[in-house]
């Protein structure tokens, strides 16, 4: 690592899916792009022979588009650890302005400038949510007390939730 510094800046990863002539969008999936910004606090330990180490934790915003975005936005939260030499892991929070949640895990192997989400479920109306999506990290501040800004390159993905519940019999749609 050198100078103790992590960079995330490649391209991040295509995750949508779309041929010509395919089926229609199943309605519980939602394909999205956003932008995530945040603020946190990094710690970097050097462990000799250009190898280094941090534990970082993250808050910020997370604004997604599209025309099935699951929500217009998010407050996110997410802790992870960066090894030069094994990758990131990490663990995120995305809540609503209903309180609910989208938990997923982090991860980007070694040498790799693109992190991957797999959302492994939620609260609310996210409970059973499944899907994935990707970007890179830009890093635009970065504080010698280890106080870091920064803001995701590229993030797409999808979201499949439940479908929606059928209303009780009696009741108009």
């Amino acid at each position: 690592m050198g100078t103790g510094r992590i960079r995330f800046a490649a391209p991040a990863i295509a995750l949508l899916i779309g041929l010509a002539g395919a089926a229609p969008p199943d309605p519980a999936t939602r394909v999205f792009q956003g932008t995530w910004t945040a603020v946190g606090k990094r710690t970097t330990v050097e462990l000799g022979a250009g190898r280094g180490a941090s534990v970082a934790e993250f808050s910020g915003s997370l604004v997604l588009t599209g025309p099935l975005r699951p929500g217009a936005g998010f407050r996110a939260t997410a802790v992870v650890f960066n090894d030069s030499a094994t990758g990131l892991v990490g663990r995120a929070v995305w809540t609503d302005s209903r309180g609910d949640q989208v938990f997923s895990e982090l991860r980007s192997p070694a040498g790799s400038q693109t992190i991957v989400g797999s959302v492994v479920g939620g609260t609310g109306r996210y409970r059973d949510a499944t899907g994935a999506y990707s970007f890179a990290w830009r890093f635009l501040i970065e504080g010698e007390d280890g106080m870091v800004q920064g803001q995701s390159v590229g993030f797409s993905g999808q979201l499949r939730t439940a479908a929606p519940a059928a209303p009780p019999p009696g009741r108009p749609r």
